[in-house]
């Protein structure tokens, strides 16, 4: 247990930290890259580019700051740390690596306001939470280690097959190499594919299972990330997938992570899954394993995009609402192309609204779970709260560093 001492010193220096917390975030970035580049290879240097790390960090720090007399509220932010770094591969031997850039980066950010008894603090506040997350981490990988079929690390596997769903979405059928068993995976889950690329080595990268938990594969559905610029390092593993990996690769995966789950077997009340864009890849492997392992649970799916030539899984979908009168499903297209809408391949044109919400969905009472880009959560997750969807009934995943959801200023679509 952290000392009074501690806890006190901690409170005292909270706003102080807080409101400096990204210059001293992006300082450690740069401090531990330099002195510790074998770590670099953790780290989507996307986010990196966009500040999104250094962001999302500075804001972790300061809630762990806030809540340092009750760990007990971060443990569902712990949980879902804990799940990502498993997946990269971080391991109990990294965390005095990043303490001991974090401190420095501290001192050089507050100068002399940092003194030795606030570091010794800060210090002690750092190992404890880095014990939590060891312990977390490795009962992780005993789970994983411990499923039949299951591993740690990595383990090879071949694209059996590729299919483009979408103008920019292209499916990999995976299964492993050695062809021994699959272990289960929870709907809503990731793994993480690990790719030789000249300018990020062995970069991983997370891609959420996109099929039915119940198939003999695993599935990821890839969008092509756009590149902003030539030297930029965004969208350089999604191209290579689209571009360089066909059928009969191999590919380097390491297990099943992720807390964005839920148990197909369990679902009792209704469920609303509300996808815009490339976040339909988890909500979709939620739904067809409902629909799989409890086909009489009350299923509605929502899917936002811009038009037909970007909407990935369009027959899954209209498939999806063959499976029984329980299951609903919408598309709403914001950027109709001519024809989509005379021919039948959207149900609504616009964006997804409390209107919609109000009037399509059991709200009052389902469970929703959604996924999409930002500015899309931030406009449902403010539609839930005008109808009053208590947070409990409410889950989402980001894809990238978790942020928080401000309301958006206006209706946007996926």
């Amino acid at each position: 247990m952290l000392s009074d001492k501690t806890i006190r010193i901690v409170k005292e220096i909270t706003p102080l930290v807080a409101a400096n917390a990204e210059t001293i975030t992006r300082r450690f970035y740069e401090r531990m890259f330099e002195a510790n580049p074998e770590v670099k290879a953790f780290f989507n240097q996307a986010h990196q580019h966009t500040g999104g790390q250094q962001k999302a960090l500075a804001g972790a720090i300061c809630a762990y700051f806030t809540h340092i007399d009750n760990p007990a509220v971060l443990m569902p932010a712990v949980e879902i740390i804990a799940q990502k770094h498993v997946s990269l591969g971080i391991k109990a031997e990294h965390y005095p690596i990043v303490g001991s850039n974090l401190l420095a980066a501290i001192k050089d950010v507050m100068g002399e306001g940092a003194t030795d008894e606030i570091i010794e603090a800060v210090g002690e506040a750092y190992g404890f939470l880095a014990d939590i997350f060891i312990s977390r981490e490795n009962a992780i990988c005993e789970e994983q280690a411990s499923a039949p079929g299951g591993w740690n690390g990595t383990r090879t596997f071949v694209v059996s097959k590729k299919i483009a769903e979408s103008d920019i979405v292209t499916s990999f059928y995976l299964k492993p190499e050695d062809e021994g068993p699959l272990p289960p995976f929870k709907p809503g889950q990731y793994i993480t594919v690990h790719i030789d690329h000249p300018h990020t080595p062995t970069s991983p990268r997370n891609y959420s299972l996109s099929d039915c938990a119940s198939q003999p594969h695993y599935r990821i559905s890839v969008k092509r990330e756009e590149r902003l610029s030539a030297d930029a390092p965004d969208g350089l593993i999604s191209n290579h997938l689209h571009d360089g990996i066909e059928e009969g690769h191999r590919i380097e995966l390491g297990p099943p992570c992720g807390e964005f789950t839920i148990d197909p077997a369990t679902v009792a009340k209704p469920v609303v899954l509300v996808a815009g864009g490339i976040g339909v890849t988890p909500l979709l492997s939620m739904a067809k394993s409902i629909i799989h392992a409890n086909p009489n649970a009350p299923v509605y799916f929502i899917q936002a995009a811009r038009n037909s030539k970007v909407q990935a899984f369009a027959d899954e979908l209209a498939n999806l609402s063959d499976a029984g009168p329980n299951v609903h499903t919408k598309v709403i297209y914001d950027a109709p192309l001519p024809g989509d809408v005379e021919a039948g391949r959207c149900d609504d044109t616009g964006y997804v609204t409390t209107e919609l919400l109000r009037g399509w969905t059991p709200f009052s009472e389902a469970e929703f779970y959604f996924c999409g880009p930002k500015p899309f959560m931030q406009n449902l997750h403010a539609c839930l709260q005008e109808l009053g969807v208590d947070e409990h009934r409410v889950r989402y995943e980001f894809f990238g560093p978790k942020e928080e959801l401000q309301p958006a200023p206006s209706n946007v679509a996926g």
